[in-house]
């Protein structure tokens, strides 16, 4: 037979090695046409008797990413067009469709003869679970090889066998705590667990496979000899009554019941290890085929993996324009955010300049770096060498000439008009015409800013999040007259440091500030109103939200807080402001000198380790408080979710965000908005927006015009539209004839 994505060689030992090498790709991923070529080969295997045993690896750096999202997407299009024609058979064909993965992985398991996975690289998803199905597990050694299965974290759970094979290789609380938390492994960790049988030097990966083969490897799952018992006891048992009760426990505790693919996890495996491995199987797909059809897959399938991959790969970067090839890049301001912006450049591989007042200043931002770098390899993230050699691009400096030949220089210093126009009277004296000039500015407006440039054109935004290596999202801002060259090099610099960006018009507090504070002023409404503290905590977790509002207040700090609503108060007038708001937070700041976490006084108190933190007992007395019986805590998660998500819909009503894929990840990647809803235009969309605008006019006639919703969304609602329809990013461009 003809194979496009694989190679199959056969030795004079016969062992068969399959290599998997899809043309034209970085990763080998999991399509139909290499589903149906994989069958192919199992056939010739199973029909060559001069083959005796197969090793399956990749011609890849990378082993493979696992199936491909878009395929499992297309499965739903296709049940919900044969809905439309033959609605009886929609279900079955579901069913069968995502049996095709298991099905033929348990029959690579069940030929006969002997299979042996060869994991180079990254080896995640289907591509594991078909590891798994091998009769022998071969990982090299070496930093660049984790394997997983990630599929929760995208709204689906591992259905092509993860959830059978797992936990009868592996004892059931770690199986458990792997699938459902979609951790990654490191050879060592999996080889403990039992999961791979052998750690090989990466240029004898192969040869170390071979030897199992001809070591007398069995061509028999260990599920499918007689004898087999499970590694972490059985369900009804004593470890089982230990480990069930708990699980399911700490399933409510950390999903909040909000993510039905993990309560997927429990039940397959729950169910599945009471029976033998083929019913197991069908009880996975049973599942799996369930999962697949609720709002909370599609809509994570398409933010966290679809539009992710879009916008990563510059879906919104203006197109005809050349990449930028980064030479230099100079950060001005050496505090803990440009020190940070300075460590991710170097890590990206691109010398930069980090200039403060004097030498010893800049330098203390270098050590920021340095910190960094000394934690990543004590934890075993990167080696000594490699971490001297992104200290050596790091070059600290009070000399602006330094950065003359920078291609883009970042401003990073305190948000304050007078200093930042100093900066850029300073920066644009040295750097050449053609370099851009970016602002790292959380709430300053880009045109205000860019009118002290002398080359608007080359004057953008771009707000990173704080701390800046682990934060994944980042604000490009549009000035009026920044260019399309301007846009075009600050995408390519956030695509070098492997960050996801969204673009947004300018106005003041940008996108995702802009919903941060609408949560957080939430919480003051609250907390005015009685509700107790640990209450708006709580129900604001049980909405989704990783962080409570009172606690993530303490991070931003209330100070902070303080001078944003000053600032709206000077700019706007009295009317912007709830004055509620501006009683309470004066009160915190100015009375009882409660800054946040940076002063260890806050909304929450925090201790000296190994104490917890812990809510102020003070803020209760400070209004008089509801009876907790009383509130209505899905109300309080209605709030929460409902005045970010309107104030997404007026950033698209007023041309602040115009790509609802952008809206959706900037709200969970930029706050970590809900992920089960896949963002905040997502929450009304999967609603529905009538349904959803009839929960806003019950909540504002009780709580306020917070809760008003805009003119397009009022429009929407009555043409039934969603904003992935309104604002389709994928409609062709239209062209006048």
């Amino acid at each position: 037979m003809t194979t496009t994505n694989f190679t199959v060689d056969t030795d004079s030992d016969g062992i068969a090695l399959v290599t998997w090498d899809m043309p034209g790709k970085s990763m080998n991923v999991f399509t139909q046409a290499v589903l149906e070529e994989l069958d192919g080969i199992v056939d010739r295997v199973v029909a060559d008797a001069d083959i005796k045993g197969v090793v399956f690896t990749s011609g890849k750096a990378s082993f493979s990413g696992g199936a491909d999202l878009t395929m499992i997407k297309s499965m739903f299009d296709l049940m919900e067009e044969e809905k439309r024609t033959n609605p009886d058979n929609a279900q079955k064909l579901l069913f069968d469709m995502v049996g095709r993965m298991s099905g033929l992985f348990r029959k690579i398991e069940t030929c006969g003869k002997p299979w042996v996975s060869a994991i180079n690289g990254v080896c995640m998803g289907g591509a594991f679970e078909l590891s798994l199905a091998c009769h022998g597990r071969v990982a090299a050694d070496s930093p660049a090889v984790k394997m997983g299965l990630p599929e929760v974290k995208v709204g689906i759970f591992p259905g092509a066998g993860g959830t059978q094979r797992v936990p009868r290789l592996a004892n059931a609380q770690d199986a458990l705590q792997m699938m459902t938390t979609g951790s990654t492994l490191t050879p060592q960790r999996a080889k403990a667990m039992g999961l791979i049988h052998e750690i090989a030097e990466p240029k004898k990966l192969v040869s170390a496979a071979k030897a199992m083969i001809k070591g007398g490897l069995k061509a028999v799952a260990p599920w499918d000899e007689k004898g087999f018992k499970l590694p972490g006891g059985l369900i009804w048992s004593a470890q089982g009554a230990q480990l069930w009760p708990a699980a399911s426990a700490i399933y409510r505790r950390e999903t909040q019941n909000n993510y039905p693919a993990a309560a997927a996890i429990l039940k397959s495996v729950f169910e599945g290890l009471q029976v033998p491995i083929d019913t197991g199987l069908r009880i996975e797909q049973r599942y799996f085929s369930h999962i697949l059809q609720t709002s909370e897959a599609r809509s994570m399938i398409r933010s966290l993996f679809v539009s992710m991959q879009e916008i990563n790969k510059g879906a919104r970067r203006p197109e005809g324009i050349k990449p930028t090839k980064f030479r230099k890049v100079g950060v001005v301001g050496a505090g803990f955010m440009g020190a940070s912006i300075a460590y991710v450049t170097a890590k990206a591989g691109i010398p930069v300049v980090l200039i403060d007042r004097d030498l010893d200043a800049a330098g203390k931002g270098k050590a920021h770096s340095e910190d960094l770098v000394k934690k990543d390899i004590q934890k075993g993230k990167t080696t000594r060498e490699d971490g001297d050699k992104l200290l050596s691009l790091i070059t600290p400096s009070a000399d602006y000439a330094d950065i003359a030949e920078a291609d883009l220089v970042i401003e990073a210093v305190f948000e304050d008009r007078d200093v930042k126009k100093a900066v850029t009277e300073a920066v644009e004296a040295e750097i050449r015409q053609t370099a851009v000039f970016a602002s790292n500015t959380s709430t300053l407006p880009i045109t205000g800013l860019a009118k002290n440039s002398k080359r608007p054109k080359n004057f953008i935004g771009i707000h990173f999040f704080s701390p800046v290596d682990k934060m994944m999202l980042t604000e490009i801002i549009l000035g009026r007259k920044t260019s399309d060259k301007a846009l075009a090099t600050a995408m390519d610099f956030v695509a070098a440091i492997k960050k996801t960006p969204i673009v947004v018009n300018d106005t003041r507090g940008f996108f995702v500030n802009r919903c941060v504070l609408r949560y957080m002023n939430e919480s003051y409404n609250m907390l005015v109103e009685g509700v107790p503290p640990a209450m708006i905590e709580n129900a604001a977790k049980m909405a989704g939200m990783p962080v409570g509002p009172l606690a993530l207040n303490d991070e931003v700090a209330i100070d902070l807080s303080l001078k944003i609503i000053r600032a709206s108060i000077a700019d706007l007038g009295e009317g912007a402001v709830d004055p509620r708001h501006l009683e309470l937070i004066e009160r915190m700041v100015e009375k009882e000198g409660r800054l946040g976490r940076k002063n260890g006084k806050g909304f929450y108190d925090y201790p000296a380790k190994p104490a917890k933190k812990h809510l102020w007992p003070e803020l209760k007395t400070l209004y008089p408080q509801q009876d907790a019986d009383k509130v209505d805590v899905k109300e309080l998660q209605n709030r929460f979710l409902a005045c970010i998500a309107l104030e997404a819909a007026r950033t698209m009503e007023e041309g602040i965000v115009t790509d609802p894929r952008e809206a959706d990840l900037g709200t969970i990647l930029g706050f970590g908005f809900a992920p089960y809803t896949g963002g905040a235009l997502s929450y009304i969309d999967s609603m529905g927006a009538d349904v959803f605008l009839a929960m806003c006019k019950g909540l504002a006639r009780k709580y306020g015009r917070q809760f008003r919703a805009p003119k397009l969304l009022i429009d929407m609602a009555a043409k039934g539209e969603t904003f992935y329809g309104r604002f389709n990013p994928h409609a062709e461009t239209k062209t006048a004839a």
